[in-house]
Formats: structure tokens, sequence, C-alpha cells
């Protein structure tokens, strides 16, 4: 089953970095730490608008966040594993599209409201072959922080999020990969597509 993000309403909280009075508490110099910051910015400026923007204006604001900050071709390439060499050019774009939609759908659907929760990025960004991984964690007024850890990968000479560790162990991008293998089995990308717009829709209300 698809991975859920927790719904952030009133006391709730999700992912993580920056304070409560200004846009983040932890200003990184590493241009992979810079793309998670951005994203941890957005995503602040969608809880503050809530209600008032809705889901189609929160929509519009973080999906030219989620452009710049994940590499959305390359997430979708490795969710769908070694039945994407053998998908048909066009399906392959309609996958990257559904994604993308699904991960915009998910965050308006889940960063509806602020209740003074702040995002906390780690200064530290860790080397992991080509790849880094920048560390945030989300801090609610009442309740457990969330931690969560971007897998980040040069491309086009910026560094762009490929995969998303909840509570540093649970990735996002091997739950989609054991999720829509069976469907693509079954269905193939055109089923997979369509499972992913119902996602969509579902995170949207």
């Amino acid at each position: 089953m698809e991975y859920r993000m927790i719904r952030v309403s009133g006391l709730a909280a999700l992912l993580l970095a920056a304070s409560i009075t200004a846009p983040a508490t932890a200003q990184t110099s590493d241009p992979a730490g810079a793309t998670v910051q951005a994203l941890d910015d957005g995503l602040l400026a969608i809880m503050k608008g809530g209600k008032a923007l809705g889901v189609a204006g929160r929509s519009a604001k973080i999906a030219p966040i989620v452009d710049r900050a994940f590499d959305i071709p390359l997430m979708t390439r490795l969710s769908v594993g070694p039945a994407w060499t053998t998908t048909a050019p066009a399906d392959q774009t309609a996958l990257v599209a559904a994604i993308r939609k699904l991960t915009i759908a998910q965050y308006a659907g889940n960063f509806d409201s602020w209740s003074g929760e702040s995002f906390k990025i780690a200064p530290q960004v860790e080397t992991r072959g080509t790849d880094k991984l920048v560390r945030t964690t989300l801090v609610a007024p009442k309740g457990e922080p969330t931690a969560i850890a971007y897998r980040l990968r040069q491309s086009g000479g910026q560094w762009k999020i490929i995969d998303v560790f909840y509570q540093n162990s649970v990735s996002q991008l091997a739950t989609r990969r054991s999720d829509f293998a069976g469907i693509l089995g079954k269905g193939g990308a055109k089923a997979l597509v369509k499972h992913l717009d119902q996602l969509s829709a579902k995170a949207a209300n």
C-alpha cells in the first residue's frame, strides 16, 4: 500500500526544519542542504496559508517548489524498477506526471494548517557515495518530533531529492517499488497511472 504522510492539522505535525518566527532555524551552505531548506520553507508557508489558500491554492504554491526540490523523473524510474525499461515512452511520461501530481497533492492535503509547528534542519550534510543525506526534524508544540531524512543526487548541476526516509528508516522509494510491482504485474503502466491518480484525488480531500 502507498505510504501516506501523517496529516498536519491542528496539533498534528509533519516534516521538519525552521523556527516559529523565521522560515528556518539553521541555514546551511551546502547546496544539498539548501534544497531541503527551500522545501521546508515552502511547506511552512502553505501550512500558514492553511484554509485561506484552500487545496488548490496550496497546490499552486507548493508545485514549483516540488519541481525544484525533487528529481521526479528519476524517482519514478527507480520506483517502477526493472519494468521501466519495457514501458512505452508515452506511459513513462504519464507515470512521471502522475507521481508529480501525487507528490503535490499529498503536500497540499497534508500541510493544511499551522499550530506553531517548526522545521529544524541539521547543519551536517552526510555524503553517501555520489549522493548526500540531509536530516530534518518536524517539531510540534505538543507530541514527539518527527525525523525525516532526504537523499539527494546531483542532476543538471543541482542537488535534488530522490528518496525520503520517514523516522530515518522507512524509505519512500523502497515502499513504492514494493507497492507498484503488484499493480504493474497485473495491469501494466496504465493501471499504475490510474492507481496514482486515485491516490492524488484522495490526498486532496
